[in-house]
Order: C-alpha cells, then structure tokens, then sequence
C-alpha cells in the first residue's frame, strides 16, 4: 500500500539525510570561502546550527525504511533533521584531527550553518569511569588540542571544552591535590590555545544543578580561565530541568563575578542553589551591579524533555545511577540561539540522542540493567531503542527542523 503524502515526503527526507546526499557530498574544496571572524565570540539568535546528514538517526531512519518500518523512518528522519553536536574523543592522531575538524568546517561552511563541537580528550577524563579514556599527560593533550584549533581554523565553532572536566575534576574522585593542579592547568592551557582562534566560542564545564554548590562550582571555573572564554555549559549527558539549570546557571555567573572582583571572597560565601530563591536574589543583587559583565553559558537539553528520573522508593538498595540511561527520558528543548534570556546563549543538543551512558547495573549483581532487562550497550554505543524512545517522550513533540534547508 502507497503510504500518504506527508509519510511519503518524510521518508523521501530519510533516505536523503541516511544517505548522506545533497550538501553533504560536495567536495571540501567547493566550499566557499569563509567570511573573515568579526572578533565577536557571541551566538546571534537566528544562528543557525551544523546539521550532519551522515548522522546515527539519519542511519537508523534508512536502516527503518530498509525494514519497512514506516513510523520508526519518519521518527528517525525527524530527530535527524536537527542539530546535534560533533564529539572529537582523541581516538585520532593529531593530523587526523586536525583533517577532521577541517573537514567539519568545509561542509558547515557549505551548508552556512555552524558547527557544535565537544572536545574530550583530558587526561583522567569521567575519573577513569564508564567514558575512561584521554590523553596520556598534559604535553599529549596540549598537542592535541593545538591539532584541533588548526582545524577551526577561522570559522565560528561552538566548542564544548571537556565535558566533566572540571564539575568531575580529580578532587572529587579521589585524586590527588598534584593531579587536581594538572586538570585545572590543562584545562586553562587549553581555553588560551582555542582561543587563538578568532571564531571559536569556547564554553567550560560547569555540571548541573544538582551537583556541585554554586560557590565550588565557580571557582573552579575561575581556575579553568573562565574569564578567557565565553562561558560555560551545563547539563551535558544529564537531565535536569531548563528552569533549574537557568536558575543554577545564573547563580554560578553571578557568582563568578563575586569572586573576582571581591577581595577576600571565597566561594563558601556565594549564594547557591539551597538557598531560598528570593533569599539568594537579594544577595547577589547586593553585590553583584546590574551592569556587571557577567560569563554566559549554554544548556544540553538533547535528553531532559522529561525531567531527571525518580526511581520507584525502596526499588533499589544500591546506587540507582540515576543519570545513567534512565527509561522514559525524553528530548528536550530544540537548539536554537534565540533564547530571550540575557545570559544562556544557547540550548544545544550536545550529547547525541540515542548513544548510550555506560552499561549500568544500579547496585545488582548485573550484567543487566534491571529498568530494561538487559544489558545496556557500552558508553557511546548507538542505542535505536533509546533513541526512539527520547523521541516518543520529546517535550515539546518532535516535529522536523524547518530550518533545515540552506539559506542565501
């Protein structure tokens, strides 16, 4: 049976995005050349972000097609449609990373759309966890990272600096003070060598709102350099809430200012997220003046359409993991720029919808997760179930991104 019209069109858009075809298959060298960096390290609100064609949605959407899955292409084709962001993880030697991000370039030039990057390369990174990896030392990593900023090149690029870099730094997993040092330079080292690069907006890792007090958390911006970058992001690969995570967001930039420009100040003095709302209002607006230039920052909203996840009381004895594919998530807020608040810069999709958080277990025996009944695919590992499923609970409902088409 000939499906309708609109499916028809959907699935028309599957193959196209699954397939990789259209802007996406145009040689590097017929991109147009880049417009010269104005010096603003700023988001306007109609920028428009890298949607790649090759994506895993846009795989599943033909793989669902192929199947004769109509429901689950046209689902597929949709999430695919929008943008989300390009991880570099340091499985590449410098010159291939280089190549790779120059590669991203060309075609988000092509396409006049602007890519959003994670680097996660930090030696140490997710304190040898479920996402274990990174650079051997520090010499490796700036080497890296100087591979990565030549590939930027002069384009504008979002870049996502070190997801838990500093929220999950080696003084609060055990490490040592030596090593807690070595994080915050790399991390420093790092925002300095980016920023070279005149269109890169750099953003440093600030956790959530329900993880570190506002006051710890900006001070370990302050050491990360900060005040060299944008700003910071928060939410990465969890699930709280856009109105907690502004609300937090706000605090922790206030904060930042505080500190800085308060002889004295230490950050046990800040008001943070416990307080009574109207309590730590007054607070900064004490201390902090209405003109201050304060550090922005930027949302992951890719899986907390539904919130954070509360397990059943009582159903587990052990750690629940509850940031660790939790069942009934959803997608959240869709990316965009325009987000009328003076300070978040951006929701954007960072972690990619559908890639798993780690094999959890929830304090059992294991090998299976017990909220699925089997064992969850490894930390990155395409997962078409929890994708589909981010998209059955979308909030708003996920519809397609009719911005996709290129603008001249």
């Amino acid at each position: 049976m000939r499906p309708p019209h609109p499916v028809r069109a959907a699935l028309s858009l599957a193959v196209l995005l699954a397939s990789g075809l259209g802007l996406a298959t145009a040689p590097a060298q017929a991109a147009a050349p880049a417009a010269p960096a104005s010096g603003a390290r700023s988001l306007a609100p109609d920028t428009r972000f890298y949607v790649d064609p090759g994506s895993k949605a846009a795989q599943q959407a033909l793989t669902d097609l192929k199947a004769r899955d109509l429901q689950g292409a046209l689902e597929m084709a949709q999430l695919a449609s929008w943008p989300v962001a390009q991880w570099f993880n340091g499985t590449a030697t410098p010159q291939e990373t280089t190549d790779a991000m120059a590669a991203l370039q060309a075609k988000a030039a092509l396409a006049r759309q602007v890519p959003v990057t994670v680097a996660y390369n930090v030696p140490g990174r997710d304190c040898s966890q479920y996402s274990a990896g990174g650079a051997s030392n520090s010499t490796e990593y700036a080497a890296w990272i100087d591979a990565l900023a030549r590939g930027i090149g002069d384009r504008k690029t979002v870049v996502v600096l070190e997801p838990d870099g500093l929220a999950l730094s080696p003084a609060f997993c055990g490490g040592t003070a030596a090593q807690q040092q070595d994080r915050l330079a790399e991390i420093s080292g790092a925002v300095d060598r980016l920023e070279q690069q005149r269109g890169a907006i750099v953003y440093l890792d600030a956790g959530h709102s329900s993880w570190q007090n506002v006051g710890t958390q900006a001070q370990l911006l302050i050491d990360g350099g900060v005040a060299r970058a944008q700003g910071f992001f928060l939410n990465v690969s969890n699930y709280q809430t856009d109105a907690a995570l502004t609300r937090y967001g706000t605090l922790v930039s206030q904060c930042v200012w505080y500190l800085q420009n308060t002889p004295g100040a230490t950050a046990d003095s800040c008001a943070n997220q416990y307080w009574p709302a109207a309590d730590a209002d007054a607070w900064y607006a004490e201390r902090v003046p209405a003109g201050a230039k304060l550090p922005h920052f930027v949302i992951d909203s890719s899986r907390n359409g539904q919130g954070p996840w509360t397990p059943e009381p009582g159903k587990y004895t052990g750690d629940p993991q509850t940031w660790c594919n939790p069942p009934a998530r959803g997608l959240g807020t869709r990316p965009t720029a325009n987000t009328g608040r003076a300070l978040l810069d951006a929701f954007l999709w960072i972690k990619v919808p559908g890639e798993s958080d780690g094999s959890c277990t929830r304090g059992t025996a294991g090998p299976a997760d017990p909220e699925y009944g089997s064992v969850d695919p490894i930390a990155g590992g395409w997962w078409p179930a929890q994708a589909r499923s981010l998209a059955d609970n979308a909030a708003p409902k996920l519809t397609f991104n009719t911005g996709l088409l290129p603008q001249h």
